[in-house]
């Protein structure tokens, strides 16, 4: 996870959850335990906590997210891994913000895509885009497994 800290700086910073720290991005996301409910858990107008329909990690509410914000000294949150269909999504008095940037996800969602942008003094806008046309798509070249995995 990444922090902004102070003006013109930016930190790094590492998920500790019940003593498991997020450290490595590199990998698949497990099926339980504190990565998989970083990735899979998203806002939602509830109170509290509940259970994510997803079957994986939890939704949480705006009490949450304030909660977190106070205890961590934050003022936004800024996350991904949710779709939304305008490329972006704020929740809860714009302290929340969802970012989606798969435009047209898995071919058939018709959603279009965003990417934040941050610059030295900490203001931000989005870059909202439309997947490529049809016609302008190349498949990718087959390789036997995307160096990311590795």
């Amino acid at each position: 996870a990444d922090l902004i800290e102070g003006s013109h700086r930016w930190g790094e910073a590492t998920v500790d959850a019940e003593n498991a720290v997020v450290d490595e991005r590199q990998r698949e996301i497990p099926h339980d335990g504190s990565f998989c409910d970083l990735v899979w858990s998203d806002p939602e107008d509830i109170e509290g906590w509940s259970v994510s329909p997803r079957g994986a990690g939890y939704i949480f509410g705006a009490d949450i997210v304030e909660a977190f914000r106070a205890a961590n000294h934050v003022t936004h949150i800024a996350r991904a891994h949710q779709l939304v269909m305008d490329g972006y999504r704020y929740m809860f008095d714009d302290a929340l913000v969802t970012v989606w940037s798969a435009p047209n996800y898995v071919h058939r969602c018709g959603n279009v895509a965003a990417i934040m942008e941050i610059d030295e003094s900490l203001q931000w806008q989005f870059r909202i885009f439309d997947a490529a046309p049809a016609h302008a798509r190349v498949p990718p070249a087959a390789s036997s497994q995307p160096d990311y995995f590795l």
